[in-house]
């Protein structure tokens, strides 16, 4: 994981399925454990994904809480 990542998951969106156009971040746990069990897509979305499930999975969605409150521009 690159630090950078973190931000990306609050910045690109889903690009494709029921949830096309919400946030990686904001994706429901149920639709990233999916992901996990049939596998992630290859490249940075499948990393993104990933991330994300971990994340949920562990219950550390508070390391996100800052940079979604911090000013973009």
């Amino acid at each position: 994981m690159k630090p950078e990542d973190l931000q990306l998951l609050l910045t690109r969106a889903m690009p494709f399925g029921k949830y096309k156009g919400r946030l990686i971040a904001d994706l429901p746990a149920n639709y990233l454990g999916w992901f996990a069990r049939e596998g992630f897509p290859a490249g940075e979305l499948g990393r993104l994904l990933a991330l994300m499930h971990e994340i949920d999975h562990n219950g550390l969605g508070a390391l996100l809480e800052p940079l979604r409150q911090r000013p973009r521009g």
